[in-house]
């Protein structure tokens, strides 16, 4: 059911891989709700997703980028500042990868160069947008800006290895950007934290299956998928929630306010 919650603004989709991330839904919703949006993901993951398919079906430019280059970043931009012929009234960064996940390195034996990576994609990457958005005067007045974490940012989850460091850093990011350009556009930032997701990033960390399963079992309204996720994004992005700001927001079930749940316990989860 569409809204019309996003009727006239504009703004940029990143990380869109396939129907089961939550930016491709994001982007599907945006468009529903009468948005116009550019999509961006970095070139490898072009050839690996199905991005092109979903920017054909909304009629979205796609625009290459490698969100760690600042080069990349300008250049998306531009594009999109001569695409929409002014700036964007929402963002979604939606990215995020360790090297050190993927090679199963626990987190006292993580490689330092993949931790700069894993740093530089997951957080850093998202300050170079805000201050470029900035820079380039991208980024309309009482816009709403969204990235997505997890609660691992605040919580042990040992096998979540260093995503954990670089999704604090994300939040904090948020929290320093969001009062800068709170004060200067009126833009709003806020962090999303998601519940156990099966994206493709998602399944790719050891032991995902189990952590779903807990989460699914000691929250009240078990996982949140990403449709659902993605409607709360909307709502974000939209003129309701527009004294809103600087917060992490838990888009999980309920599951970050619970202690233990009566069926792990008893076994009859």
């Amino acid at each position: 059911m569409s809204y019309g919650l996003l009727r006239g603004k504009k703004g940029i989709i990143t990380g869109a891989l396939d129907e089961r991330s939550i930016a491709w839904q994001v982007a599907r919703r945006a468009a529903e709700e009468g948005a116009s949006v550019v999509m961006t993901n970095a070139p490898v993951a072009l050839r690996l997703g199905q991005p092109r398919q979903l920017a054909e079906k909304l009629g979205a430019p796609l625009i290459p980028a490698d969100l760690t280059q600042v080069s990349d970043i300008e250049k998306l931009y531009e594009e999109t500042l001569k695409h929409f012929g002014g700036p964007v009234d929402f963002l979604l960064h939606s990215i995020g990868m360790s090297p050190n996940v993927r090679k199963e390195k626990a987190y006292p034996d993580i490689d330092y160069d993949f931790y700069i990576k894993t740093l530089d994609v997951s957080a850093i990457s998202f300050h170079k947008m805000l201050k470029i958005g900035r820079d380039k005067g991208a980024l309309a007045k009482g816009g709403s800006i969204v990235a997505l974490s997890y609660i691992a940012a605040q919580r042990v989850f040992p096998a979540y290895g260093d995503m954990s460091d670089a999704k604090a850093l994300l939040e904090s990011i948020a929290r320093m950007f969001g009062y800068f350009l709170g004060k200067e556009l009126g833009v709003r930032i806020n962090i999303v934290s998601q519940s156990p997701t099966p994206t493709t990033a998602g399944t790719g960390i050891r032991g995902f299956q189990t952590m779903y399963d807990y989460a699914d079992q000691m929250s009240p309204l078990g996982n949140a998928s990403a449709e659902a996720c993605a409607d709360f994004i909307i709502a974000l992005f939209s003129d309701l929630t527009r004294s809103v700001t600087m917060q992490t927001l838990y888009h999980d079930g309920g599951f970050s306010m619970m202690g233990i749940a009566p069926q792990l316990l008893s076994g009859n989860g």
